[in-house]
């Protein structure tokens, strides 16, 4: 008995050897971040065996394999519309020169094309966006794509329900593809009662994570509808109650874009490479590619980040921008935690002389994000760089205005999660007039906000500190 139990011990040894070389090996070659990295290691080697059982179902990232396998042999996607070299001119014509570098820099970060002769409208309010959503639904004649985080079993998600239900038996090809941890955020899950309305559904990376799981890996957070290929809607709100109804628990404000013009093709491409990843269906032709037509006056590029080929393509964007801005910056996000060397940049541009300003909330939906956000302000506000909170309901805005006449907006907020981990849609937007909207609007929420100060941060007391610092350290997970 002792012998069978001696070579058990043996075997367990030989493969937990075996377990930790091979995770090891692949985090030390292939984990980009140095802390991340540093933090699988310890996991794999404290916890024998179950640390590479974790990082191998956690850690690895599968999705471009999986991605090169979605697209073989399939016809590839139309290219959007191409930049025609009049709009450098309309660029240079803007009178703000860090605006061509800004645009040049995009260009060989992103490989995306700018798009003129498009025409945006801030939504500033779920009650403005939901009606013009659903007003587009109503209205669409031949193709719907719908794509989201959450979509919620409750008042406002029956309202889509509904209307794209009836665009369905009106002949309109609809698509509707959630993310498969945002589709279990209420019961029943939606993706099923659309399917049973005669919807076209999909869920986006099935997995056997548990409902509510704040910090998931590798989602699709991305936000967009395109109706008949000419009108898109992006930005930060899923379809819940919750960003239209002060009655609910947890209720939320947050910016949405209705957007007309050649850059809808660009965002319509965006839906159909995620749809076709997750389903193997591919959409192409007129139905969703129409001949697109220039509108209005915004210079605008599609910016899909995510961890594949796009890896980094926003904060890149970010980097750029607040190097380029010679006056002022503001920003806005419900989640700052910025990396090394995005708080370098901040730091930077204040010390060029830039008034740099960032909108925050002071209550969190997240805990252990608030907790470790503000056990890194003093990094920045040491510098100059002002901070204000924003009071309840919770601010979910993600906005960033520089000069007055360039501008950023979409999914994405400042922490690791989307700039690395999550697959996100933004959009870059060359406009005075549209960055003077936006700046019209943060300066609402200015109005009833607080500064927070490099002392106020200093003073807290040591046990505050003590627990904020540990949520510091869970940063590059958070």
């Amino acid at each position: 008995m002792d012998f069978i139990l001696d070579l058990w011990h043996l075997v367990l040894l030989a493969v937990n050897v075996v377990a930790v070389g091979l995770a090891g090996g692949h985090v030390v070659m292939y984990k980009r971040d140095s802390r991340a990295a540093m933090g699988w290691l310890a996991l794999i080697v404290s916890l024998p065996i179950l640390g590479a059982l974790l990082y191998l179902t956690f850690g690895i990232n599968r999705i471009f394999r999986r991605a090169e396998a979605a697209f073989q042999g399939h016809e590839p996607f139309p290219d959007p519309p191409v930049r025609q070299p009049a709009e450098d001119e309309d660029i240079r014509a803007l009178g703000f020169p860090q605006l061509e570098t800004l645009a040049a820099f995009g260009d060989r970060v992103t490989h995306t094309p700018l798009c003129g002769g498009n025409r945006i409208e801030p939504l500033t309010s779920t009650d403005k966006a939901f009606a013009a959503m659903l007003e587009a639904i109503d209205s669409a004649e031949l193709s719907l794509s719908l794509q989201t985080y959450i979509f919620d079993h409750d008042e406002a998600g029956l309202q889509f329900l509904e209307a794209l239900g009836k665009a369905v038996r009106r002949g309109v090809e609809v698509r509707v593809l959630i993310d498969a941890v945002g589709d279990r955020y209420t019961r029943p899950p939606m993706h099923g009662v659309l399917e049973q309305a005669g919807v076209q559904c999909a869920v986006f990376m099935p997995t056997l994570l548990p409902r509510h799981i704040a910090y998931a890996n590798l989602r699709n957070h991305r936000k967009l509808m395109v109706a008949d290929g000419r009108i898109a809607f992006t930005g930060g709100m899923n379809i819940r109650q919750g960003h239209a109804d002060d009655r609910v628990e947890h209720p939320l404000q947050d910016f949405h874009f209705m957007i007309d013009g050649p850059v809808v093709s660009a965002l319509q491409r965006v839906f159909a490479a995620d749809w076709s990843f997750t389903t193997g269906e591919m959409l192409i032709g007129p139905t969703w590619f129409p001949e697109p037509a220039s509108v209005g006056p915004v210079i605008a590029r599609v910016i899909d980040d995510g961890p594949a080929e796009n890896l980094g393509h926003l904060r890149w964007t970010l980097l750029g921008a607040l190097a380029c801005a010679q006056h002022r910056i503001r920003i806005v996000t419900p989640y700052f935690l910025p990396d090394e060397g995005l708080i370098t940049a901040i730091n930077m541009a204040v010390r060029r002389g830039v008034d740099v300003e960032i909108l925050i909330p002071e209550h969190s939906n997240l805990l252990v994000v608030q907790w470790a956000c503000r056990a890194n302000l003093w990094q920045v506000l040491q510098s100059g760089c002002r901070i204000l909170l924003t009071p309840r309901p919770f601010d979910h805005s993600k906005l960033m205005v520089i000069d007055g006449a360039w501008s950023v907006f979409g999914s994405a907020n400042w922490d690791p999660r989307s700039l690395r981990l999550n697959f996100e849609l933004n959009l870059e937007a060359f406009c005075p007039s549209l960055a003077a909207e936006l700046e019209a609007a943060i300066a609402e929420k200015r109005a009833n906000a607080r500064p927070i100060t490099l002392e106020e941060v200093d003073s807290r007391p040591i046990p505050i500190r003590f627990r904020d610092g540990l949520a510091r350290l869970l940063t590059p997970y958070l």
